[in-house]
């Protein structure tokens, strides 16, 4: 079968796309899967890099997520049939067949393609904790998302305002924060032209904002901190910029504020249950239609290449998913 390979840990250019990977079969507790179509993360740039904590022995076949149809069931899976159609964030995605542990696979929402799909359960799911759990965040209050019109930013805009939220959304050109507008941000700021702490003081009256959900990281971080309002709550998402920032101790001490950390695939081992009531209430939001997924890009497996580097060079407007 064919498959994305990382052979080398040097980043897009240590990937393959092989023709005769070998294709899997399903053990006990796993289905197998045809894969229709794979969306992109950004800890897959850091896994083909040999810098994510997961670090899969080479050679891998590359990918978190995916969408496609159970072409086979093992031994002791009963809530999975041949033909159903599935989402999974199961890893080895971007190959036309996946077997994968049949707890990681879900029933796709209803109404959606494949492509929309492919890219709903790493971001969503990381969302949605992030912001039910992690931030208790409240109808009322005001929640600042940075990298706005990426793969999660653009969940976090939409669930904020299904929470009753009012979005601030910040991301680096007009063009993106034009999609934050139309997924529900009240307010924008393009931080390449305007000075951040500054726009936040006015859209607050000087406040601050409730909540700060940040996969970005990097230069944004500590203007974002001194940004918080008295009891606010700083969601750490990620590090698209590529740095990790250091920021001042005394900032969450005089602000009465907490750094909190979000972490979705360990949480979704540690709280199972909490879990599947997180993926029952957004499955209902995808199927009345008041969440709609956004994917940026689809290639086919033969341009994988490009799609990584869009992930790489942030060009991404919501999903980068690849057609299998």
């Amino acid at each position: 079968m064919r498959a994305v390979i990382c052979r080398e840990l040097t980043g897009i250019g240590g990937l393959t796309l092989e023709q005769d990977w070998p294709e899997p079969t399903p053990a006990a507790g796993e289905v197998l899967l045809d894969v229709k179509a794979a969306a992109l993360n950004f800890p897959d740039l850091l896994t083909i890099k040999g810098l994510y904590q997961d670090r899969p022995p080479l050679p891998f076949v590359v990918g978190t997520e995916l969408s496609g149809i159970v072409s086979a069931v093992g031994q002791g899976v009963s809530h999975l049939r041949v033909g159903d159609r599935v989402v999974a964030a199961c890893g080895r995605a971007i190959a036309e067949k996946v077997a994968a542990r049949a707890g990681l696979v879900l029933p796709a929402p209803a109404g959606l393609s494949f492509e929309s799909a492919a890219g709903i359960c790493v971001t969503y799911f990381t969302t949605m904790h992030a912001l039910k759990q992690r931030a208790r965040l409240a109808a009322g209050e005001t929640l600042l998302v940075l990298g706005a019109a990426g793969g999660v930013g653009t969940t976090a805009v939409e669930l904020g305002r299904q929470m009753g939220a009012t979005v601030i959304a910040a991301a680096s050109s007009d063009e993106k924060l034009e999609l934050a507008r139309s997924l529900g941000a009240e307010h924008v700021v393009n931080y390449t032209t305007e000075d951040l702490r500054q726009r936040i003081k006015e859209i607050t009256n000087g406040r601050g904002v409730d909540v700060v959900y940040d996969p970005v990281g990097g230069d944004l971080a500590e203007p974002a901190l001194r940004s918080m309002a008295w009891g606010g709550r700083y969601l750490v998402i990620g590090f698209a910029a590529g740095s990790i920032p250091s920021v001042p101790l005394n900032l969450p001490l005089l602000k009465g504020c907490s750094i909190v950390g979000v972490f979705w695939g360990s949480f979704s081992q540690r709280e199972p249950e909490v879990q599947r009531q997180n993926v029952e209430e957004l499955w209902a939001l995808f199927e009345t239609g008041k969440l709609s997924p956004v994917v940026g890009e689809v290639h086919p497996m033969d341009d994988y290449a490009k799609a990584f580097e869009s992930l790489q060079a942030r060009r991404a407007r919501g999903k980068v998913v690849i057609r299998v």
